[in-house]
């Protein structure tokens, strides 16, 4: 019974290992991509379109309420 268990173990673990690098490749081809963009564009680009998108998209102010006489 021991012994079935270790193959069955033994199996899983080199379908694990086997499978585990093809299944990173997509995401790590991903962040290759979003680097090499982010890369391309120059650091005060990106602060530029930080900076106009905090100003679109800022919260209104609140509104002044003046007390009752």
């Amino acid at each position: 019974m021991l012994r079935i268990i270790a193959v069955a173990l033994l199996g899983a673990y080199l379908i694990a290992i086997g499978l585990w690098p093809a299944a990173l490749a997509p995401v790590s081809l991903a962040f290759a991509g979003l680097a090499a963009i982010l890369g391309a564009v120059p650091g005060p680009a990106w602060l530029l379109a930080g900076g106009i998108a905090w100003l679109k998209n800022r919260p209104a102010p609140a509104p002044i309420v003046q007390p009752a006489d």
